[in-house]
């Protein structure tokens, strides 16, 4: 099985590779939470958008009921969001794993679709990315069967009320095509085609077997995370302009409430505690990898238990340090991938678990987008009295 290639890297400051970042692309259960407000819907009926390739079919089902405004005083929910970056299937199963995890806990989550993932490698040289070759990319195209589960799982992802945002296309993360150097224009460039690719995948696949995806993906686009988290000064014009109303492309965030950059809500990677040093790592598993293996993403077996605890109490501990002070949203990004024998992916179950328990009071498992809703509902002033909070500082009333 073909697992999707990744490169870049981007140092983030103190402690060696501690701070290392790399945004790359890829039943019923008795004790889960519910989600509030929620309701199982019927399968929509589709009115088909272009080729076919899409589909509108009204609300997006399995959403929360609407925001609550906070009163002065009140405390605020812990909101979790964990993301995943490239979201491509490649017959790993990871995506209709967490899929799975996601529904027995009563989780929203962010997958943000690189629109290559659509695209057949036979038709690459449709794609024109800025300051590089047509056709080039510095991830993996997929292969036709994986196109094909890639958009299954998208389909089946909308419909559980999960977020489709996008991780744009090439991931140029080095060199002088890298995104870090892309104009306004050229973002809107790469923004267009990622749409294109995912809203003609009909065409460009010649598939005729499966579903459209059921909703319209240029008025369901709100947010995006780019490659590496370079580029975001320049890209905040354009999804201005997009009418966008998130980026989660910040890099080495602190664990406080977030503000808006250029009109936008900045959602970043966040700094967490890192167990077992003295520095922290950023929320996201490739950077805990970068410092556990020196970017070697298959390392000696021996190893794995060791760094899969350790792993998974970095991601606990991130959230608890939340949660018991000063309940900053938490945001974790991850990949569909199997580094280092898979202990990241059973890092991140184990810490949705965790979370998820019913111990933890007013615990929100949120997409980016169902969180954005929540913070444009709120009284402007309440929410800058919590922003007055720092990292590990104590909420009370007396302070909200």
């Amino acid at each position: 099985m073909r697992e999707i290639s990744r490169r870049g890297i981007l140092g983030l400051g103190a402690g060696a590779v501690a701070s290392l970042a790399v945004a790359g692309c890829s039943s019923s259960d008795s004790g889960s939470r519910p989600r509030a407000g929620r309701t199982t819907q019927a399968r929509p009926t589709l009115r088909p958008i272009g080729d076919g390739s899409t589909a509108y079919s009204g609300k997006q089902p399995n959403q929360p009921s609407a925001p609550e405004r906070l009163e002065p005083g009140q405390k605020p929910p812990q909101f979790v969001v964990f993301s995943w970056d490239g979201a491509g299937e490649v017959g790993n199963g990871l995506f209709p794993r967490f899929r799975k995890l996601a529904k027995d806990h009563g989780a929203g989550m962010t997958f943000f679709l690189s629109g290559l993932y659509c695209l057949p490698e036979s038709k690459k040289n449709l794609y024109r990315p800025p300051n590089n070759p047509a056709g080039a990319s510095d991830i993996g195209y997929l292969t036709d069967d994986h196109v094909r589960m890639t958009l299954q799982n998208v389909r089946e992802a909308w419909l559980e009320g999960h977020e489709i945002g996008t991780h744009f296309n090439g991931h140029f993360c080095a060199g002088s095509g890298t995104v870090a150097n892309w104009t306004p224009a050229q973002w809107r460039s790469e923004i267009d085609q990622a749409v294109s690719f995912v809203t003609k995948w009909r065409t460009n696949t010649g598939f005729t077997d499966l579903d459209p995806l059921p909703f319209d993906y240029r008025k369901e686009l709100v947010g995006a995370r780019t490659p590496c988290l370079l580029g975001q000064d320049n890209l905040l014009p354009t999804a201005r302009e997009l009418g966008w109303r998130y980026d989660a492309s910040s890099p080495g965030g602190r664990q406080v409430w977030p503000s808006k950059k250029q009109g936008i809500w900045d959602f970043p990677l966040q700094q967490i505690p890192f167990p077992g040093h003295s520095f922290e790592v950023l929320s996201m598993d490739y950077n805990i990898l970068a410092n556990q293996s020196r970017n070697s993403t298959n390392a000696p077996p021996a190893n794995y238990p060791g760094w899969r605890k350790q792993a998974t109490e970095a991601y606990i501990a991130g959230f608890q340090r939340a949660y018991e002070t000063n309940r900053a949203p938490f945001f974790v990004g991850n990949h569909f991938e199997k580094w280092n024998g898979g202990i990241y992916m059973d890092a991140i179950e184990e810490a949705i678990k965790h979370i998820a328990d019913e111990k933890h009071k007013d615990v929100r498992l949120v997409s980016f987008r169902q969180l954005t809703d929540w913070m444009d509902a709120q009284d402007p002033a309440v929410l800058a009295q919590l922003r007055t909070l720092g990292v590990g500082q104590q909420w009370s009333a007396a302070t909200a």
